[in-house]
């Protein structure tokens, strides 16, 4: 059975970080994974690929018919890469790019193939319509969401607890991208007690991430005897064996106000 997440996170947060690590990860142990970008930046399958890919909005613009070699691209170790894409800034509505994506690939037979990973990369912005498909059209299975301890993080991670709720999904854990700030672990080990989930896993700040995505490539690959490579490898077998969901009990605002003030 295809094992199919969905990774939320706020803007700059480093979910596409960690999307594109754990599909490296899972590609090094000889899964077969399509990984798809959610987000209108289209920037998640640059450290597979090693540069990045046409988008399925752009694809279209210019090829009404495009063909499954137009829109999908090999990267690291054969694993699958789509870019959503979406509209130039300023025009139109971001998150319709994840419907026309999802719909054309859907109807090109791409997500019946036998992958034995399918990972979505999302922006967190759940009240828009496109960027609540791969929920709420049942695309994924299971859901994660990647915060630091940082307070607007948590308020974003918080917003997205809620449209999961609203989306009658479930919420399978949180993912701590640290920022090295004053008791991140306590507070978002905290905060995820209270929203009624767990960490399910933990990656420290380091500069061998940046120093491998400026070379266009996975800390995975370029440091392939890191200890953050053992990390993404131990985040990556925890997600693969998760089987625990719960229903999101997010924190109303002054709750999780007065919350993160006990740590300041």
């Amino acid at each position: 059975m295809t094992k199919r997440i969905a990774i939320y996170g706020k803007g700059g947060i480093g979910k596409s970080t960690t999307v594109s690590n754990i599909a490296a990860i899972y590609a090094d142990i000889g899964k077969k994974v399509l990984v798809i970008g959610c987000d209108p930046k289209a920037d998640t399958t640059r450290t597979l690929v090693h540069k990045r890919i046409p988008t399925v909005v752009k694809t279209l613009s210019k090829n009404k018919n495009p063909q499954i070699e137009d829109l999908i691209f090999s990267g690291y170790k054969d694993i699958k890469c789509v870019e959503s894409g979406g509209p130039e800034p300023g025009i139109g509505c971001a998150g319709r790019g994840v419907i026309v994506a999802m719909k054309r690939l859907e109807n090109l037979e791409v997500l019946t193939q036998k992958f034995d990973v399918i990972i979505y990369d999302v922006l967190g912005d759940v009240v828009c319509g496109g960027f609540s498909v791969p929920l709420r059209e049942k695309y994924a299975d299971e859901t994660f969401i990647v915060t630091s301890g940082e307070f607007m993080s948590l308020y974003a991670a918080n917003n997205i607890s809620r449209g999961i709720l609203k989306l009658k999904s479930k919420l399978s854990g949180i993912i701590l991208n640290s920022k090295g700030i004053e008791n991140e672990e306590e507070i978002v080990s905290e905060f995820s007690s209270l929203i009624n989930t767990n960490v399910i896993g933990k990656i420290s700040r380091s500069d061998l991430i940046q120093k491998s995505e400026i070379d266009a490539k996975t800390v995975v690959e370029k440091f392939p005897n890191s200890t953050e490579r053992e990390e993404y490898y131990t985040l990556a077998s925890d997600i693969l064996e998760n089987d625990n969901y719960s229903i999101p009990k997010p924190l109303e605002d002054e709750v999780l106000e007065d919350f993160f003030k006990q740590f300041i």
